[in-house]
Order: structure tokens, then sequence, then C-alpha cells
């Protein structure tokens, strides 16, 4: 079949740099220095470790205004809560660990900022669970104000969508443009350390056909980190193969008409062939074992969505994330992406309409 031919012909690989709308110019580093990883001082856990640090002083020299459950353990609600609430204490509490946080993540800002493939960044917009909260607005905030009374010319801001449409939605922009003539909608993945999610993702092309109005139709979440015992890497598959016919299946229902495509962000460094050479070790299984290719394994359990033959595309979690601002970044030329969950991802971006200027 002709249209076949032209499908597989015109695909584009994964974890590709080039980009209908970006280039991609770095992403997922993982930068040291004496102490470790800097990526683990800007974590949610690394959140929590602050608001223990001054809730240890206090218990030194009385009650603890959070009461008797570990930091870890104490919900986003509750501490945004804290922050908002009458007990000057307790928001006390929070507020330090704000500032001590928002201070380690302008640091963190600058060793990117000190990197090659960073330089001349103008933006950096703020995803990842983080972002999702109270607590982290006003540290993503406060770290802009640290950065620009120190002269930094440079734009911190939290991401755009909920950072978990944001996953989803990003992955309109890793798909060809001529793969939407035709289509309305398309579905997408974001596989994370504690949870998948599918989706179908509108792209409301008529509404906007930068992709500024596209938004998540509807998703599905599996939190495999709460199964006992851990799945395997095999049932995992075999859930999100079930989750993604499922969401077909509502489409069809709903007269929407999908692409034959799949975006979908991993953690970790993707190869061209969609193999994941690192980072996936919080999967559950042996993600990167040579034998395994998710791509491969989605295409032959969904070989077609509708009359066409199903294109799949992965990249990594965070420049995903980060893709779903690309119509709200053209104001500059380089931009990148922090996500700031269990650990921290990164990806850099130049827009492609600026790649002829000179660095």
């Amino acid at each position: 079949m002709a249209t076949d031919t032209i499908a597989r012909e015109a695909s584009i690989a994964h974890a590709a740099h080039r980009l209908p709308a970006v280039t991609v110019d770095d992403y997922n580093i993982e930068l040291k220095d004496q102490d470790g990883f800097i990526g683990d001082r800007v974590s949610k856990g690394a959140f929590r470790e602050r608001v223990e640090e001054t809730r240890a002083t206090l218990r030194e020299r009385g009650d603890d205004p959070l009461g008797d459950k570990p930091s870890a353990e104490i919900s986003k609600r509750r501490l945004d809560q804290c922050l908002m609430g009458d007990d000057a204490q307790a928001a006390g509490v929070v507020f330090g660990a704000v500032e001590a946080f928002a201070q380690d993540l302008a640091g963190v800002v600058r060793r990117f900022l000190s990197q090659k493939e960073w330089r001349d960044t103008q933006t950096i917009v703020v995803g990842g669970g983080f972002r999702d909260s109270r607590a982290g607005l006003l540290a993503i905030g406060r770290a802009e104000v640290i950065l620009r009374s120190e002269g930094l010319d440079l734009t911190l801001a939290p991401i755009r969508h909920h950072p978990d449409e944001a996953g989803l939605i990003g992955a309109a922009h890793l798909a060809p443009s001529w793969m939407f003539s035709g289509h309305d909608s398309l579905l997408a993945v974001d596989i994370g350390g504690s949870n998948i999610r599918a989706g179908i993702v509108a792209t409301n092309l008529r509404k906007a056909p930068d992709l500024s109005r596209a938004a998540v139709w509807r998703s599905e979440i599996w939190r495999h980190r709460d199964e006992e015992p851990t799945p395997t890497r095999d049932a995992a598959v075999d859930r999100l193969i079930a989750m993604l016919a499922d969401l077909i299946r509502r489409a069809d229902r709903a007269d929407l008409a999908l692409a034959p495509f799949i975006g979908i962000g991993c953690p970790g460094l993707i190869a061209e062939d969609g193999a994941i050479t690192r980072g996936g070790q919080n999967l559950p299984g042996n993600w990167e074992s040579s034998r395994f290719n998710l791509a491969e394994r989605l295409v032959e359990a969904l070989p077609r969505i509708g009359d066409h033959p199903t294109m799949v595309v992965m990249h990594n979690d965070a420049v995903v994330q980060g893709l779903s601002e690309v119509p709200f970044q053209t104001d500059v030329t380089r931009w990148g992406v922090l996500t700031i969950g269990t650990g921290l991802g990164n990806a850099r971006f130049t827009n492609r309409t600026a790649e002829t200027e000179p660095a």
C-alpha cells in the first residue's frame, strides 16, 4: 500500500535532536561536584529534608508545629495549608524550607548555565510534581528573584500546563506536521518511576495551528509503584498496551480522528532505535536490556490505528514535558526546562526559526 510506504519512509528517529519546532541542544545532563549529583539537591525529597532540618531544630527547644508525622510523609496539601494558614510557626517552618530550597535551585541553575550547551539560555520553565504545589511555586519565584538580584537576565517560571498534562501535550511536538493531516488527536504516554500515564491529546489545530490550544481529552493512570509485588517489565508493558487499546476504543466511540502516532516520554537516555541506554533504573523491571524495545512492542501489539500503520516515537520525559511550552516560547531564542520530581530532569532547546542566528 503506497500510503503505508510513505509513512514508513517519513518516520523520524527516536530521541531526535532536530524536531519540527526546536532543536534539542542537550538533555539529561548529570552534573556532579564533590558532594555528588547536584540534581539531588532539588528533588521533592530534598525539599522534605529542608523541612525536616527546621523541624529538628525546633524539637530541641520545644514542640514541633507540624506534629509527629515524618516530613517525608506529610502531603503537599498539608504543607501548602501551613503556608496559607493561621499557625505562624508552622508557616515559618515551611517558608524556611522554601527559602533554603530556592537558594539550592538558584545554585543548580547557575551550574547549568555554566555548561556550554546551556549558555545564552533566556528562559527556563520548571515542571515536575514539585511545581504542582504552593511551596513549589514560591520556591521557583524566589529562585528567580535571587538570580535576577545577581544581575542575571533570566526568566524562571513554572511550566504553563499542569505537569501531568504537560508530559502528554508535549508529545504532539514529536510528530511531523504531515501526521495531523485528516486527524484531530493523537495518543501520548508519560512513563515515570511511580506511574505510567496514557492519554489522548486533542490538537485543536483549527483554533490554533501552533498547537497552543492542544489539550488532554482523556487520560488513564496506573501507579505501578503502589503494586505488590512489584510488576515485571512485561506486565507493565501489557498494562500500557491495554490502556492504549482502551483509549483507541474511546476515541472511536467519540468520533475522534486519531493520528496513527504514539508519542512517548520516558526517563533516561533514548537511542535512535528506541532503546533505553541509561536512566531506566526506577522503572519496573529491566528496561535497559539490549533485548527490549518498547516502541517495537507497541507496534507489534497495535500495528494499525485506523487505516494506517502505527508510528511510535520516544524521547526523554523532560524533553517531552518541555515541548509543551513550544508555542509560548517564541519570543526567545534559547530556552530550557527543569523537571523537579523524584530526581531532576533537564533539557535545553533552540527554536528552529532562530537556528541561523549567531550563538
